[in-house]
């Protein structure tokens, strides 16, 4: 039984360094992520860096291409909508079955989480902004007894994090994620949990629309077609 555990506890780490190695653009999109030459790297067999892959490929982050082997894959438009479609339907949900059961421990988590978050911001630090960012989302959801959503959201937030940190390039969305945030734990505070559960789906919603213009400009139009085309 240790084996397999070892095993497991090796990719689980091999996926954190790749996951921050595409995300920081190491390996930007269209590399090809060798198996052999990242076991080197990391100094591992294959067999923990192929499970590390094949769960890269569940977040969005890699293909698994036949004869190519894991692929980083490119920024996608039709992703970006997938996956906030997904968050503004699965995280108001969350947050109004854990809002109610917050305590003042929960709150001094989130103000902490916050606190860091303006930190980040002040000093540009996008890598960062983009793990708080996370924390802070799933703080919102900890009570929420639904386990296997909360996973599924953790997951699109962090899918989501190799995009907003282009978004994030614009000083002024900063500022915004960072008022919005504090609006949300006020509301939570204050008990109005259908008003937060509200705009936490209009901050999604105005997240996701900032992207699309901030990635269109970034993602090359289908072949055969020109940017210029409608």
């Amino acid at each position: 039984m240790k084996q397999p555990l070892k095993h497991r506890t090796l990719s689980a780490a091999i996926v954190d360094q790749l996951r921050q190695a595409i995300l920081d653009g190491t390996y930007p999109a269209g590399s090809q992520l060798r198996q052999d030459a990242l076991g080197d790297t990391y100094g591992v067999s294959r067999i923990p860096v192929r499970e590390a892959l094949f769960q890269l490929e569940a977040e969005g982050l890699v293909r698994i291409v036949p004869q190519k082997g894991a692929i980083v894959s490119e920024l996608s438009l039709d992703e970006i909508n997938d996956v906030f479609d997904l968050r503004r339907i699965l995280e108001p949900r969350l947050l109004a079955q854990s809002a109610p059961r917050f305590t003042a421990e929960d709150f001094d988590g989130l103000d902490s989480i916050h606190k860091s978050f303006e930190k980040a911001i002040k000093a540009r630090n996008v890598s960062d902004w983009g793990q708080l960012n996370a924390d802070f989302h799933m703080a919102l959801y900890v009570h929420a007894p639904q386990p296997r959503t909360r996973t599924i959201v953790l997951s699109l937030l962090q899918t989501s994090d190799r995009y907003t940190r282009l978004q994030l390039s614009n000083t002024k969305a900063m500022g915004i994620a960072e008022k919005e945030h504090a609006h949300l734990i006020a509301l939570c505070r204050a008990e109005k949990v259908e008003e937060a559960c509200r705009f936490l789906e209009r901050h999604i919603e105005a997240v996701r629309k900032d992207l699309l213009q901030v990635v269109a400009g970034s993602v090359a139009p289908p072949k055969g077609r020109r940017k210029s085309e409608p």
